[in-house]
């Protein structure tokens, strides 16, 4: 079910503080059970602290697509050992690491989470290229109100700052950018460009991105439940209705046609899924590197996607 690049040590487990939730001004809105979210500039970048330290400035990606300052997504052929017949759908990814990447080079937190969407912006042309549908990543959870406010302020912004200035290239390369998570519990002006974002980008289907805003497991579950809830109290099914299959309904994942991860990736060297997708993840198979985000390239992924070809996914049975 799980794999590693080579053994790590495991460090004790110690229950987190729950977390303090910023009262930030927002309101709720009725949208499709998904929304739009996009942390990224597409295009492919070589990583360097230099490049990470740049790319912080001012807490956005820098480069204009539209101003000829940014390359076009680039096309990867698939490596010799790789099927594509084999390829995972849906890819899960915990992006770990940033600020221990940042911390080991003398550089502020921020440079490393830069650092971090350019690794990004690499897998996305890679899962593009080799047929992957699907891109899943861990963007902020619900247990990460607890950082320092200047890194939670800092993140808001970055993501706000960035959906407005990359709707365009998404709606130019087809793909179709998702949140998943209690976005009212974000900012309200970043709430109104997710909504933006969702809306102008509902309609493509070449690439699925999917981010998770404010998401835990927990609460994708309990928010499901409440909903199924909501339906038997309002007569509109009966409590003998309640199965597998209408939970996975309510569930925030199904804004895709394959809600559930084929793989999921963890970087960093953490042995653990820290409350991302407890529910879809049931049949998933995991696969742990030591390598932190910001260095997580072709390589590490092709390493990923090779063990992944020579499982057996059996789903309970025995061939």
């Amino acid at each position: 079910m799980f794999s590693l690049k080579f053994p790590l040590s495991i460090q004790s487990a110690v229950t987190p503080p729950k977390p303090t939730i910023p009262s930030y001004n927002s309101s709720r809105f009725q949208t499709p059970r998904f929304n739009s979210f996009s942390t990224l500039k597409l295009r492919s970048v070589s990583p360097s602290p230099a490049i990470a330290a740049n790319v912080a400035v001012g807490g956005e990606v820098q480069g204009d697509p539209n101003d000829g300052s940014a390359t076009a997504p680039k096309f990867e052929p698939v490596p010799p050992g790789l099927q594509l017949e084999l390829m995972p759908n849906h890819v899960a990814v915990i992006l770990d690491g940033n600020r221990r990447w940042a911390k080991q080079r003398g550089l502020p937190t921020s440079a490393g989470h830069g650092a971090g969407g350019q690794a990004l912006i690499r897998l996305i042309d890679i899962c593009r290229s080799w047929g992957i549908k699907v891109l899943t990543v861990f963007g902020f959870s619900t247990d990460n109100w607890v950082r320092p406010k200047a890194e939670v302020d800092f993140l808001m912004n970055l993501f706000e700052r960035t959906i407005n200035s990359q709707i365009e290239t998404a709606m130019r390369e087809d793909i179709r950018i998702s949140a998943i998570g209690d976005v009212t519990k974000l900012p309200t002006s970043l709430q109104r460009a997710i909504r933006n974002a969702e809306e102008v980008t509902k309609d493509n289907s070449k690439f699925h991105l999917i981010f998770a805003v404010n998401y835990g497991g927990k609460y994708d579950v309990v928010q499901a439940c409440k909903s199924v809830a909501e339906k038997v109290k309002d007569g509109l099914i009966q409590l003998e209705d309640i199965n597998e299959n209408l939970i996975e309904q309510e569930l925030e994942t199904n804004c895709t046609e394959f809600p559930h991860p084929d793989l999921l990736i963890r970087t960093s060297g953490e042995l653990r899924v820290s409350n991302f997708l407890l529910w879809q993840l049931a049949y998933t198979e995991l696969y742990f590197n030591p390598v932190l985000w910001p260095d997580f390239g072709k390589d590490e992924f092709v390493e990923a996607l090779t063990s992944f070809q020579k499982r057996k996914r059996r789903y309970g049975g025995r061939n």
